[in-house]
């Protein structure tokens, strides 16, 4: 996300966030969404679980990076979209509160970030 300190960007999606808390804010701040996947469900992942746990909903998309990092329930497998349920439960439990709205928030999240999904939905 260094780019975006020297050009405009209009949003979009920071891929597999594993930044800090500022990087999280400086990026929410210019339209990101922020994702969060496989490395999301690792305990040892303290600092991506309290982002995943305390950043504005507003702000989280789940993703997989298929076929890259694996959940811990498949460490050294290959990541498939098929996690993406999994990964909603996680975001459900690190933040206590229901799934389905995690499902409803985060869907919406990534609609806004890339239009075009809404399409290929309906």
């Amino acid at each position: 996300l260094g780019l975006h300190r020297r050009h405009t960007v209009a949003g979009g999606i920071a891929h597999a966030f594993n930044g800090s808390h500022q990087q999280a804010d400086a990026s929410i701040r210019l339209a990101f969404r922020l994702g969060f996947g496989g490395a999301m469900t690792y305990p040892g992942s303290k600092r991506i679980r309290e982002l995943a746990a305390t950043l504005p909903l507003t702000s989280i998309v789940l993703e997989t990076d298929a076929p890259d990092i694996a959940p811990v329930w498949g460490r050294g497998l290959r990541n498939d979209p098929a996690n993406l349920a999994r990964f909603a439960q996680e975001l459900a439990q690190l933040r206590d509160m229901p799934v389905g709205e995690v499902i409803a928030a985060t869907g919406a999240n990534a609609v806004a970030a890339i239009p075009g999904l809404a399409a290929l939905s309906g």
